[in-house]
């Protein structure tokens, strides 16, 4: 939850460009891979920067969302190039009452046909994250981190158990800032209602949740740049399990008593360990 002064669209389209680039640096978002939006429930002016208007039908009905605005990725951009050319690669939908219908505001220099093939998925757990909490703001990143995405192609990672226990054993910080760990979602088909299920579901419980065999979806209702940081927590964590492994699994990380005594010392709720 935001409180006033509320970032302006200026303000939210340069952390949304900042979030895209770190997503990037990390090896997170290869070619056009990734996509991000946010939600917020303030009276926001987007036509200075998208003056264009085309009518939309959403991806599910929202009915208590009408009036809120989305900003969301086109389709095949690049999450780099929208800290460049944010106008160019980003659209504003603004939900209309009902809830069925929107209006998507985009610039004369859009570069894109149709907003992410993700959107259901993102519309999907904006509207029900904020139906649950109240909060007037939700901001969403799927991305493509290596290293997580390659341990969820082994067998014994694909268990949400051993993945958390495997992965938040390597550094203090990662049981801080995740929690209720990492959630784990068996393969489902990219775009499908089966995934956006899926990730409703697995949100409801976690800040962070792997996409087996494809990548993660992080979420906060801070900012932006809080989502883009659990996922390199995560894939953090992923790099260190993975040079463990390549290095013959020589090293321990922390034992389930020393991250109950982290937890302990720093007020953290965990059922993981």
């Amino acid at each position: 939850m935001l409180t006033p002064p509320y970032p302006e669209l200026d303000d939210l389209l340069t952390m949304i460009g900042e979030a895209g680039r770190h997503i990037a640096n990390i090896e997170a978002s290869e070619g056009a891979a990734g996509n991000i939006s946010v939600c917020l429930r303030w009276p926001l002016e987007v036509r200075t920067r998208f003056p264009l208007v085309d009518e939309y039908t959403l991806p599910q009905p929202v009915p208590e969302l009408a009036g809120a605005t989305f900003i969301a990725s086109g389709s095949g951009r690049r999450l780099r190039e929208f800290i460049d050319e944010p106008a160019a690669n980003l659209a504003c939908i603004v939900v209309d009452p009902g809830g069925l219908t929107a209006r998507m505001y985009t610039s004369y220099q859009r570069r894109f046909e149709r907003v992410t093939s993700e959107f259901n998925s993102h519309v999907a757990v904006h509207y029900d994250q904020i139906r649950a909490s109240g909060t007037n703001f939700h901001a969403i990143i799927h991305a493509q981190p290596l290293h997580l995405t390659y341990l969820s192609h082994i067998p014994r990672y694909q268990d949400v158990q051993f993945l958390n226990t495997s992965l938040l054993r390597w550094q203090p910080e990662t049981i801080i800032n995740l929690p209720e760990g990492i959630g784990l979602i068996p393969f489902r088909i990219p775009s499908s209602p089966e995934l956006m299920q899926a990730n409703v579901t697995a949100l409801r419980q976690h800040r962070i949740v792997v996409w087996c065999k494809h990548g993660v979806m992080a979420r906060s209702d801070i900012s932006v740049k809080r989502a883009a940081d659990r996922i390199e927590y995560a894939e953090t964590a992923a790099k260190y399990e993975y040079l463990n492994l390549s290095a013959g699994e020589i090293g321990d990380g922390l034992s389930p008593e020393e991250i109950r005594s982290i937890c302990k010392t720093f007020n953290i709720q965990q059922e993981i360990f």
